[in-house]
């Protein structure tokens, strides 16, 4: 099994004054060459926007976004014509493909909103733009794993073009745990929103990453105070 262990004190980091933002991952001014991607995972940013600001239009294409709500509401508008505020509890996921435009912008004047925006390299180019939100249950991912996001194309739920699973779980202290590979080739970054949390030995705590490859089928997991913890299943190459 080979490891890569990202500290949370040891992201990049940028205070726009608006934005402030913790980058897992090189972006935009951040750049480290060490740190460009695990695997098909792109970007991995935790941020903070600030009551009555946000981005405005700007394009993406061939990329797999997904937004990730932690606290406040942000609002989306788009060059398809959706519009939409995403919630803690929802997902939102973008197939920006040949190309797309939005915006994204804090929904209340005062809060801040929190959230983690992840972009994913999608497995197929130049697809169609797509766009779509979901409101999942929270109570569904009390000490188990809850998944929001899986390849596509699928009737119900939120997908990728990318053989990628995502899952959300808020595990009790002392809880322990265990997540399966879909996929023996995949790889697994782990991301500790809240808490903390021994993955196969390794200690993390609130904010810390773990990338994990050419693991055993199994990982196992155990909550060392009460966290909630996404793990990404993905492909290394």
């Amino acid at each position: 099994m080979k490891t890569i262990l990202h500290k949370a004190d040891s992201r990049g980091k940028a205070d726009h004054g608006w934005l402030k933002t913790n980058l897992t991952f090189s972006f935009a001014d951040y750049y480290d060459p060490t740190r460009m991607h695990f695997g098909v995972l792109r970007v991995l940013n935790d941020d903070i926007i600030a009551g009555g600001t946000g981005f405005g239009m700007h394009p993406h294409d061939n990329m797999e976004i997904i937004t990730i709500m932690l606290e406040g509401a942000l609002e989306h508008k788009d060059s398809m014509g959706n519009i939409g505020v995403i919630k803690p509890g929802e997902i939102q996921v973008m197939s920006a493909g040949t190309g797309i435009y939005h915006s994204e912008y804090n929904h209340s004047k005062d809060a801040p909103a929190k959230l983690l925006q992840i972009w994913v390299f999608p497995n197929e180019r130049n697809i169609k733009p797509r766009y779509d939100q979901m409101t999942l249950e929270l109570s569904e991912r009390k000490n188990r794993w809850q998944k929001i996001v899986e390849p596509g194309p699928i009737e119900k739920g939120l997908w990728i073009k990318q053989e990628a699973w995502f899952h959300i779980g808020q595990f009790d202290a002392g809880q322990e745990t265990h997540y399966k590979f879909r996929r023996p080739e995949n790889g697994a970054y782990i991301f500790v929103i809240e808490g903390s949390v021994t993955v196969d030995g390794n200690q993390l705590n609130r904010r810390d990453g773990l990338g994990i490859s050419e693991s055993e089928s199994v990982l196992s997991l155990n909550a060392t105070a009460n966290s909630e913890i996404l793990i990404m299943e993905l492909p290394m190459v």
